[in-house]
């Protein structure tokens, strides 16, 4: 087993949490989930959500991760859960899968980055062209989507071979950054449409009416989906952790973080929207369609166009190479394997796996919503019950409190232990009735 490295700096830190969980999660999933659950309800319930869900679940994953020394396949198995090794194995395959479907999608951005780049040269490249038909096979779509996949891939594997701090830090410092300031500069341009004000108004104006329990679930769900939680990402991470690290201050600027990139996001694209008179409930292809067509419209949209979808692939990619750590750290952890032979074997294994989804839609979209939605959620659900029954109430509390714990600490244990198991497992009925 490899020795464990530890973050060198708190910046360098939180600059790697913010980055694997804005990801995709945020940018793509957030504006759209606004648009489709009413606007300002689901801001206000969104917001009181990452602080009272966000921060303790994130804070409990990370705890588990430190107390335990392990990623997924291991932590929770030292934490005592019963069955915790069939468990912790069973979401390393969760993991590979996930991952699979996650890197098409990283594709998918980057060639829609090089389509807004080629518009000064006769835009020949077309968004697209990449996404998988509905149905059937589009050998195109199939090329494309092979092809920067294994990029993609390739990518991840030249990070994780230099490691937590030359490789994941490093990167992280450039690319979480770069994904604030894409976002800005298409709030900008945003914000200066005729009509966007409408858009903004719309997000602003709340309707005590629209505070159903639909959307106050939808608002939870996407807390814990934008946040990477799931017993998976932010444990492997919470494993690299130094013991006198005070993980509440590190989760309050990792959702802080999120929060920003999300609001961010709704920002940018709902007065957008707004503006050309689109329809903001567009659902998931509001950022692969809607907002082309948007940028389109727009004159000099292919600029921000190009600079949001590059810094979009830059913080996707943050997310993949979170995801491939899982997966690495399980094999490095568990197996006689060197960290280079497990990044090779996980690289190959994903590779494999990925082709499926490529295919059409009836394939990806049952299997996002299964290793992506749904199995994230009970990972979720697992991590929390794991750390709030299974691991030692001294050792949860010497955690959460980095050092001896005082009255806040124990608060947020009962917390974590009664409040949010049930808060979790209300989002997995609501996505299983199909919410």
């Amino acid at each position: 087993m490899t020795e464990r490295e530890h973050f060198a700096s708190r910046l360098g830190m939180v600059l790697s949490m913010v980055g694997v969980a804005v990801g995709l999660g945020n940018v793509w999933r957030f504006p759209y989930m606004v648009g489709s659950y009413g606007g300002a309800a689901f801001l206000l319930v969104y917001l009181l959500a990452a602080l009272a869900v966000g921060v303790p679940a994130l804070m409990a994953e990370w705890a588990l991760g430190r107390a335990t020394r392990r990623g997924t396949v291991g932590a929770f198995e030292r934490a005592d859960l019963p069955g915790g090794r069939h468990v912790g194995r069973f979401f390393f395959v969760v993991v590979t899968a996930a991952t699979a479907y996650y890197v098409n999608v990283i594709g998918w951005v980057v060639w829609h980055a090089a389509a807004e780049l080629s518009t000064p040269f006769g835009g020949r490249l077309v968004g697209a062209w990449i996404l998988p038909p509905n149905t059937g096979v589009d050998p195109r779509s199939l090329m494309l989507q092979a092809i920067f996949t294994v990029a993609v891939v390739g990518g991840c594997v030249a990070v994780l071979l230099r490691g937590l701090r030359s490789g994941i830090e490093r990167v992280s410092a450039v690319l979480t950054p770069l994904l604030f300031v894409g976002l800005l500069v298409l709030v900008v341009r945003s914000l200066t449409l005729p009509g966007a004000g409408s858009g903004v108004r719309w997000l602003l104006d709340f309707d005590p009416a629209g505070l159903t329990p639909d959307v106050a679930i939808a608002a939870v769900s996407q807390v814990v989906f934008s946040l990477a939680l799931g017993g998976t990402f932010m444990v492997v991470y919470g494993s690299y952790l130094d013991e006198d690290e005070r993980l509440g201050t590190g989760a309050v600027f990792t959702v802080l973080g999120d929060t920003l990139a999300g609001l961010l996001a709704g920002l940018a694209v709902v007065p957008a929207v707004f503006a050309l008179g689109m329809e903001p409930g567009s659902g998931p292809g509001l950022l692969f369609s809607t907002l082309p067509e948007v940028l389109g419209r727009v004159p000099g949209g292919w600029v921000v166009g190009a600079v949001f979808f590059v810094s979009l692939s830059g913080a996707a990619f943050l997310s993949a190479v979170a995801a491939f750590e899982v997966l690495v750290a399980g094999l490095d952890d568990n197996t006689g394997l060197s960290r280079r032979g497990a990044i090779r074997i996980m690289a190959a294994a994903v590779l494999l796996l990925a082709i499926p989804p490529m295919v059409n839609m009836e394939i990806f979209v049952p299997w996002d919503l299964t290793f992506g939605s749904g199995m994230q959620t009970l990972g979720a659900l697992v991590a929390a019950v794991t750390f709030g029954w299974s691991l030692d109430r001294g050792r949860a509390l010497q955690q959460l409190a980095s050092g001896a714990p005082g009255p806040l600490h124990r608060f947020l244990h009962v917390w974590i232990r009664f409040v949010l198991p049930g808060v979790i497992l209300a989002v997995g009925v609501w996505w299983a009735v199909g919410g």
